[in-house]
């Protein structure tokens, strides 16, 4: 069996802090379900050349959910709803990127 090249590679980050730190977290906001709600999408989508894995932190906590797409360097913040991940799962299907899930970069 070959395995399919992949021609993107989303992180979701499932980043746990300390409750005592100030800085927020992903985990806090239901990323890991959210992730696994995305890949459940992509797959029923039918994308094999795309893979999303859980990440540590991004640095991007405060913003919400953060996402990052490579190797083009897309980087999301997600809500945790359905029109989300069908506009993020447009874009790992070869569509524009979602530019409403756009992350304000600084």
């Amino acid at each position: 069996m070959t395995q399919e090249k992949l021609r993107l590679h989303a992180f979701i980050c499932t980043n746990q802090r300390d409750p005592e730190k100030a800085r927020e977290c992903c985990a806090e906001k239901n990323s890991l379900n959210l992730m696994r709600k995305l890949k459940r999408a992509a797959r029923t989508a039918g994308i094999t050349d795309v893979r999303i894995n859980k990440s540590g932190c991004l640095d991007n906590c405060e913003q919400g959910i953060s996402c990052v797409v490579y190797p083009d360097g897309i980087w999301y913040t997600i809500p945790d709803d359905e029109n989300a991940i069908s506009r993020i799962v447009e874009h790992l299907a070869g569509g524009e990127p979602a530019e409403e899930y756009l992350m304000a970069r600084e």
